[in-house]
């Protein structure tokens, strides 16, 4: 998909057409306080519980109306059961959405993330990404790539992983949140409240969003 030539503010509330009963968003993006306005995502265990480039055996095949994908082995495929409403409601918020995975297999990683769609939207779930870095090395690399290519300052951006190696990427002023077990919406509630702490937006208000 073209890249974004300038990202807007992100905007507090998730739109009701979007939510309904189907979707369920984090309760951070609707509260009327700051958010980031990227929010980058790992991928092996972080937005799916595997390692692509060990457990996933080439060629793909989607499967259950492209709710998940199948290997050669037959062996199935799919994000943590949270990440579909996540990924939707972030987007509805305007938040640019992106990835950066120190991977060997990126060939598989995006192949992987054009089989399965998110519904209700039945998009690609690649569709829902401004930004891909997926290649073996530092993730400070990544960033880098993600910060000239979108505009977006590194304060203005959360990631969430599961390595603490990865940790690193704070020296350039990125927020990292830790995840145990995948990624969640109550992962990411706690990862935009450390947001707002860190950046002191913990009390302005949506009015206040232009400055994030």
């Amino acid at each position: 998909m073209p890249k974004k030539t300038a990202v807007e503010p992100p905007t507090p509330g998730v739109p009701p057409a979007v939510l309904g009963e189907k979707l369920r968003a984090p309760e951070t993006l609707s509260d009327g306080l700051p958010l980031p306005k990227m929010i980058v995502f790992d991928l092996d265990y972080t937005l799916w519980p595997f390692w692509v480039d060990t457990h996933v055996s080439p060629p793909l095949k989607a499967k259950d109306g492209n709710t998940r994908a199948v290997d050669r082995w037959g062996e199935s495929f799919t994000f943590y059961s949270d990440v579909p409403h996540i990924l939707q409601a972030a987007s509805a918020c305007n938040i640019s959405l992106c990835t950066a995975s120190r991977t060997s297999a990126p060939d598989l990683a995006r192949d992987l993330l054009k089989q399965i769609h998110l519904f209700p939207a039945n998009k690609r779930a690649l569709d829902f990404f401004d930004h891909h870095q997926i290649f073996p090395g530092d993730k400070k690399q990544h960033f880098a790539r993600l910060q000239k290519a979108s505009g977006v300052e590194y304060e203005d951006m959360l990631f969430f992983d599961d390595e603490r190696r990865n940790r690193n990427v704070e020296e350039l002023g990125v927020v990292m949140w830790l995840v145990a077990n995948g990624v969640s919406r109550g992962e990411v509630d706690n990862g935009i409240r450390e947001w707002r702490r860190r950046k002191g937006k913990m009390g302005k208000k949506s009015e206040g969003v232009e400055g994030v």
